[in-house]
């Protein structure tokens, strides 16, 4: 279930839903066998203002390299990516990367230096460029103000469910939307922003603070997410902004700023959300909030900790309130602060619950916890009452289904 938020009215369009932007995806077969649609394009009838963030892995996939060059000079004009294979650990995965790039500027019309790139799939094989060569005539013909499904869909890999949203809201008195796909399901442990996320905006801002603004968000909404505690190689978020809205451009950290900041924060938190919901094998979504921390570091530390250990998320999909193991994650989190008066409550559709007060467990009705950690959103409310600081991290509960599905990944 999307979060909405007051004065942000979702949607649909997608990355499609700003001024300018179209968008589309088609088959080309580029991991064998598959016949699901794997390259998509999206593209702005103008130049814009972009910024992006990666993946801290050390090892990183050839498109972060080319994409990052393209960016130097915060202008880009279109993306294209493929899934099916990440052209990572290739020894000519930088000359891929960049062909991808001519290819698609040849298409569109536009300088190969304007285009980002972007793959996702399996790490270490070799990526043949044939396909993209085959499809990138027709892909570009394909492109649409109604082509983000398309476009979405072929950026997925081990996903089961498309992330596409948008949002609009007013700025200086003019209609505005922020719009944005996303992939990723497996190899979720973000150290920066996402696996694979798009995002567009006709906001007119300078790229400065487009930077900031998406570095800021993404702190607090995709790093705050973990499926595995695997960090992908590959993980890049981008936004293009057209300033087709035709607000004043946002030249400092004012009102409008902060507006444009709650819009961007209402589309990648529900983007993280779905992420962790779509975890490989999972069937609910674990949400732990943290409040009233001595510093919002803290804060954010222990929620992470919480969403991120085995054993909480294995007793979550087993709807057992096996409490010891929250407390566990919570009391190895590095930092400094004091569990004396913290309390923990566990919450869903279903109801809540106490289970941690006043330095000791609570009297637990198990029954009732198993039916309360049943549905198919939990979450773990920790008050620390230790300041006046809070944050939130998501997850998902760890199956059978996500070894299958990883230990089956290449075949």
């Amino acid at each position: 279930m999307l979060v909405e938020f007051e004065d942000y009215k979702m949607i649909e369009g997608g990355v499609c839903a700003p001024a300018g932007f179209k968008a589309g995806g088609v088959a080309a077969g580029i991991k064998a066998g598959s016949t699901k649609r794997d390259l998509a394009l999206i593209v702005c009838e103008k130049k814009c203002a972009a910024a992006a963030v990666y993946t801290q892995n050390k090892v990183k996939g050839a498109p972060i390299a080319v994409t990052k060059k393209h960016l130097k000079d915060g202008t880009a004009q279109a993306v294209i990516v493929n899934s099916g294979n990440a052209n990572t650990c290739n020894p000519d995965g930088v000359e891929i990367a960049n062909e991808m790039c001519a290819l698609a500027a040849q298409a569109l019309d536009i300088d190969e230096n304007d285009v980002i790139v972007a793959s996702t799939g399996v790490i270490g094989q070799k990526l043949s460029t044939d396909p993209i060569k085959a499809k990138i005539g027709e892909l570009a013909a394909s492109l649409d103000r109604e082509g983000s499904p398309l476009a979405c869909e072929a950026i997925m890999t081990t996903d089961t469910r498309k992330k596409e949203i948008a949002v609009r809201f007013m700025i200086d008195g003019k209609l505005c939307h922020i719009g944005a796909i996303s992939k990723g399901s497996g190899m979720i442990n973000p150290n920066m922003a996402t696996m694979l996320c798009f995002i567009t905006t006709d906001v007119n801002i300078r790229r400065e603070l487009l930077q900031k603004a998406l570095k800021r968000t993404a702190d607090v909404t995709y790093n705050m997410v973990s499926v595995d505690r695997d960090t992908s190689t590959n993980d890049t978020a981008c936004i293009m902004a057209s300033g087709l809205a035709g607000n004043r451009e946002i030249i400092r950290e004012d009102k409008d700023y902060e507006t444009f900041l709650n819009g961007l924060y209402a589309v990648m938190m529900n983007l993280a959300r779905e992420t962790a919901r779509d975890g490989e094998g999972a069937t609910k979504l674990i949400e732990c909030a943290v409040r009233n921390a001595r510093s919002e570091e803290t804060a954010a530390r222990i929620a992470k900790s919480v969403i991120s250990s085995d054993l909480v998320k294995a007793a979550m999909f087993a709807a057992d309130a096996n409490c010891g193991r929250i407390f566990c994650a919570i009391g190895y989190t590095d930092g400094d602060f004091d569990i004396d008066n913290m309390e923990v409550a566990l919450m869903s559709e279903r109801g809540s619950i106490t289970v941690y007060q006043n330095g000791a467990v609570a009297e637990v009705d198990d029954d009732r916890a198993h039916d309360i950690l049943s549905a198919d959103e939990v979450t773990v409310l920790v008050d620390m009452h230790d300041g006046m600081h809070s944050a939130a991290a998501w997850g998902c509960d760890l199956t059978y289904d996500y070894v299958k599905i990883n230990a089956e990944y290449r075949s």
